[in-house]
């Protein structure tokens, strides 16, 4: 197991090299990533969770790195979790926001990201509304780019630290039965998850409505393959892990769903259906929660769910990603 050790507070010592399997100038989805780097990343993540168990949970590891989060979206648990987690590093941390900068004043994305980089910085985290925008990024800066989220399409850190998460508990993947149920077409989470749990080797159920479902992906259930089903209790069934996704409001507006009580009857997570599950099945939510609609409150909070936890979690999957990006520059 990779070893993280203090740096002296006197001097910034030598850049640690990145372990061996880490190639990549950034992070913007899950698809790009080898077998070997998202190993590189379980196995730092467990270093960073025995960093932050300390009685000083912060390391000296990054110093003189500079890493900047630039939010054109609200968002709590990723931005603050990226914010501990550079500065648990010894990062130096700039936060922005579409709100109150140039942006306002008809700056590009482009222009923004090379004014970031022209001042220091070193690795930049966004969340953009567009789907692509990160991409757009880091084709025009030589500074790092982690997607935070963009649009419906990906959030590769999510995804990293479910799998973290679930390893944790359930240890290899290989074979075992994760359902996704919700709305599953909009979501970035669920997109990023996908290629995780596949490439770990788990059966992936997405259920959810037949509005709600991607045509894209196949019905057949063929091993490497996504099942699709519109039947939630059929299909958590014998399940080892159910991550249930936000309802967003607009999509009951934009008539994608009769109404929220026909979806609670449908589709939410209660304990009336966990007990189908495997027993010792984990509840696992990305957050934030719609309690009384996608999930009850009390599997919220209850036994099975492990919510809490993946918050806890994404402050060391994401003090890993950070460590493998900026010690992955100059190795």
């Amino acid at each position: 197991m990779l070893e993280i050790k203090e740096q002296p507070t006197t001097t910034a010592g030598p850049e640690p090299a990145a372990p061996i399997g880490w190639r990549s100038k950034d992070l913007l989805d899950t698809d790009t990533l080898s077998l070997a780097e998202i190993e590189a990343i379980m196995e730092t993540a467990e270093a960073m969770r025995e960093v932050r168990a300390r009685p000083v949970g912060k390391v000296a590891t990054l110093r003189g790195v500079t890493v900047a989060t630039l939010f054109y979206e609200q968002s709590t648990r990723t931005r603050a979790s990226f914010e501990v987690a550079a500065k648990a590093l010894g990062a130096d941390v700039v936060n922005l926001t579409a709100s109150g900068s140039s942006v306002e004043k008809g700056e590009s994305l482009v222009d923004t990201v090379r004014t970031l980089e022209a001042i220091g910085t070193s690795v930049i985290v966004m969340r953009h509304r567009s789907s692509g925008a990160p991409y757009l990024a880091a084709a025009n800066s030589g500074a790092s780019i982690i997607n935070g989220g963009d649009g419906t399409h990906a959030h590769p850190t999510q995804a990293l630290l479910d799998l973290f998460t679930m390893r944790r508990h359930c240890g290899s993947l290989q074979g075992k039965k994760v359902v996704i149920v919700g709305d599953v077409l909009h979501s970035r989470v669920a997109r990023s998850n996908i290629w995780t749990l596949l490439a770990s080797g788990a059966r992936v159920v997405l259920c959810g409505p037949p509005t709600l479902l991607p045509r894209a992906l196949s019905m057949s259930g063929e091993p490497g393959e996504c099942e699709v089903t519109t039947g939630f209790d059929e299909a958590i069934g014998g399940a080892d892990v159910v991550m249930a996704l936000r309802i967003q409001k607009e999509r009951q507006e934009s008539g994608l769903i009769p109404s929220l009580r026909e979806y609670i009857r449908g589709y939410q997570l209660n304990a009336a259906r966990l007990q189908r599950a495997n027993p010792g099945a984990l509840v696992m939510h990305p957050g934030p929660m719609n309690e009384g609609i996608e999930i009850a409150p009390d599997v919220a909070h209850g036994l099975a769910s492990v919510i809490e936890e993946q918050v806890t979690n994404g402050v060391a999957v994401r003090m890993a990603v950070l460590y493998l990006i900026a010690t992955g520059r100059t190795a």
